[in-house]
């Protein structure tokens, strides 16, 4: 049954604000002393599935203006509250996490001025193949069996994620000048 899409209290919504609550938790349990907890990977595992089973039922059931804010929030929260986190605990190097951060900065500002016009900026393609690729670089590297011995891997994931994010927010740059011209 479709949603009135000024409805707030929809179930999309309610999963999104549960990524919401529980990525400070989820934060919290990121290990100072070692590469890899079950905790924070079990966590981090139904969070980001969430993203995904939010955006279905938002698509099945109809989406709303609620949603569309709180879900991109949720998803920077979530994703970019965790990097630091990994920074922070010596894991992540700083460069990669800052350039991410700012890329989201930048579009995040891009979307509220462009908002204020009326106009929607849907994700892209690309941007959505960066959340991915951030979901997994954060999720490999809390992964037990994966964190210490695999290091390779999720490095290699996080500067995929890097080079994703710059170009999916080049684009929307540079097709928001092309709109306007």
């Amino acid at each position: 049954m479709p949603v009135d899409p000024n409805a707030l209290a929809t179930w999309a919504n309610a999963i999104t604000a549960g990524r919401l609550v529980l990525s400070p938790v989820m934060f919290l349990v990121i290990p100072d002393h070692q590469r890899g907890a079950w905790v924070a990977y079990l966590l981090w595992f139904a969070l980001s599935v969430s993203d995904g089973i939010d955006g279905w039922v938002a698509r099945r059931h109809g989406t709303t203006s609620t949603g569309a804010f709180l879900d991109p929030l949720a998803d920077k929260v979530l994703v970019l509250g965790a990097m630091f986190t990994l920074v922070s605990r010596d894991v992540f190097p700083l460069l990669p996490v800052l350039l991410i951060a700012g890329r989201e900065l930048v579009i995040s500002v891009y979307r509220v001025l462009v908002g204020s016009k009326g106009v929607s900026v849907p994700a892209s393609k690309l941007a959505k193949y960066k959340t991915v690729v951030q979901q997994l670089a954060v999720g490999f590297a809390l992964w037990p069996w994966f964190a210490a011995d695999h290091t390779w891997l999720w490095m290699g994931l996080l500067w995929l994620a890097v080079a994703l994010a710059l170009v999916s927010g080049a684009q929307y740059l540079i097709s928001s000048r092309m709109t306007n011209e």
